[in-house]
Order: C-alpha cells, then sequence, then structure tokens
C-alpha cells in the first residue's frame, strides 16, 4: 500500500477535490443531491478494489510467464450492500492457471483490507472562524 497521504478538500456542493501525490481526482453524489462531477466515494472505493485486483492478476501472470492476454474487472454493490467482482481473463491459461489467479485476485491487499479486521482512528482538529 501506498505510503502516501490522501488529502480531501472541499468543493462546490458536495463536490470534492482529492489529492494524491501529483494526482487529482474529483468525488461527488449525483444530481439532485449534487452536481455529479465525479464518481461517488462508494465508486472510488470500487475503482480501487477493481484497479488492486486487476494489478495483482497481472503482476503475478507477468512473473510466471503464462499467457495472460488481457484482465478485466468489474465492481458493483448489490442492493444489500455485498461487494461483486466480475474478473475476466483471456489468454491461453490452463486450469491451474485459472484458479491461481483468482486466488491471487482474493489476495490484492484492498481486497484484504476490505475483507479483514479494518480500524479507523479519527484524530480531529477544530480551527476556529477566522476573525474571533
Amino acid at each position: 500500500m501506498s505510503g502516501r497521504t490522501v488529502s480531501v478538500r472541499e468543493g462546490r456542493r458536495l463536490a470534492r477535490t482529492v489529492a494524491i501525490g501529483p494526482h487529482r481526482l474529483t468525488a461527488d453524489e449525483p444530481e439532485p443531491v449534487s452536481a455529479d462531477t465525479g464518481p461517488t466515494p462508494g465508486e472510488l472505493l470500487l475503482a480501487a478494489l477493481g484497479s488492486c485486483t486487476s494489478m495483482a492478476v497481472r503482476a503475478f501472470a507477468d512473473r510466471h510467464g503464462w499467457q495472460l492476454h488481457h484482465v478485466d474487472v468489474d465492481v458493483h454493490f448489490e442492493p444489500q450492500g455485498q461487494i461483486v467482482k466480475n474478473i475476466r481473463l483471456a489468454g491461453d491459461l490452463e486450469p491451474a492457471q485459472v484458479e491461481r489467479l483468482l486466488a491471487v485476485a482474493g489476495r490484492c491487499p484492498v481486497h484484504r483490507l476490505l475483507t479483514g479486521d479494518v480500524s479507523v482512528t479519527t484524530v480531529p482538529t477544530v480551527v476556529p472562524a477566522a476573525g474571533r
């Protein structure tokens, strides 16, 4: 996992600017709640899971010299809150290789983080309003 700090700054309505090193992203909510200027926080979470899964599978296949031509990952929330991850593997793969790649997909760092015991510590900083 990256050691960089992710900074989130308030924008117009519910839009947020997300800064990660030199990268800038926008998070928002769809209309009518906000202006839909970017993916929702939940969609960004799904993007992190899908990206991590795809990268882990690709790196493993490449390290073993397997003929994985393409890996695609689609991730969505079910109405009950369950996350469903669909993985498409294209290539000349033996059934045992497919089984190993799917096992790797379940062990990417974001997948492990979401399915493990996660604790979040909130550290508040209150800044007085200007002019007080």
